[in-house]
């Protein structure tokens, strides 16, 4: 008999109940300090990440070649046949093709490696989803046959309080970036099909931009019954209110709190994100 093994990385923003309901297998992101390294979401929180940003922006790193090594150890020492595994974007990371490396040097489990191409719960919805099948006794083939569409049911949209740590890190163009802080444009972000940030809309200050987000996902709710997951990034009160108002939408099957967002995408990110993930009902 099959028995199939769940994987996926700290961005994923999947809370510790979710972990331990689906049995998920999370490795972590590391960030680095000029004089020390941390692993992402286990010995730093999202709010020690954002309260050391005046004194210093680390950068972050994969999780390390030897924590997935001994992961595809320990799993085949307790017996899994099947792996499948959920990586964030290769648009943001390396991170699948550092699973794929690892993965081939065991070949007693059959690995199946997914690009979310998404962060945050964009890609911890399909790692859940997953969970949910296997949990209903599906085999290896029909879970991975199955990740496509749900992936086309995850909807993630975010802003940023400011577009200067996306630029530090390579994400967004640095001349495009500074025009637009220049115009105090602030540009709702989403993923291209290449698994890479693009601009879907573009609108002037905080508010319009917050505006915007709720727009958008009232948008999708006008035509789909959705579940909804509001997250932020040092920005508790704001994303509250965006809950609110999406929440009285009569497709919005639930409106959740996903809290904040993983320290390493917080690093990248910056103080002020307010982001909104929807998966519509099969």
């Amino acid at each position: 008999m099959n028995k199939i093994a769940l994987i996926t990385d700290t961005t994923s923003d999947l809370k510790s109940d979710t972990i331990d309901k689906y049995n998920i297998n999370v490795l972590p992101f590391r960030i680095i300090y000029s004089d020390r390294e941390y692993l992402d979401n286990i010995d730093i929180t999202p709010q020690e990440v954002y309260s050391n940003m005046k004194k210093e922006v680390p950068t972050s790193s994969l999780p390390s070649m030897k924590d997935m090594e001994e992961l595809f150890l320990r799993l085949e020492e307790e017996g899994y046949t099947h792996a499948i595994a959920i990586t964030l974007s290769t648009g943001l990371s390396g991170i699948y093709n550092a699973m794929k490396l690892i993965s081939e040097n065991h070949p007693t489990i059959t690995t199946h490696i997914c690009d979310s191409k998404s962060i945050a719960l964009g890609e911890g919805l399909i790692v859940t989803e997953c969970g949910k099948l296997i949990q209903e006794g599906k085999s290896f083939e029909e879970v991975v046959k199955a990740i496509p569409s749900i992936k086309n049911r995850i909807y993630l949209y975010f802003v940023v309080g400011t577009l200067e740590y996306l630029k530090k890190g390579g994400r967004i163009g640095k001349v495009a970036g500074t025009i637009a802080e220049l115009l105090n444009i602030k540009p709702i972000i989403t993923f291209g099909d290449d698994g890479k940030y693009i601009t879907c809309e573009k609108v002037r200050g905080r508010k319009q931009s917050l505006n915007k987000l709720v727009e958008l996902t009232s948008n999708i709710l006008d035509k789909k019954k959705c579940k909804v997951y509001v997250v932020h990034g040092d920005a508790l009160e704001e994303s509250k209110k965006v809950m609110e108002k999406i929440s009285n939408h009569p497709n919005a099957i639930s409106v959740e709190f996903g809290g904040y967002i993983s320290p390493v995408s917080g690093v990248h990110s910056g103080p002020g994100l307010v982001g909104m993930v929807c998966i519509e009902e099969p």
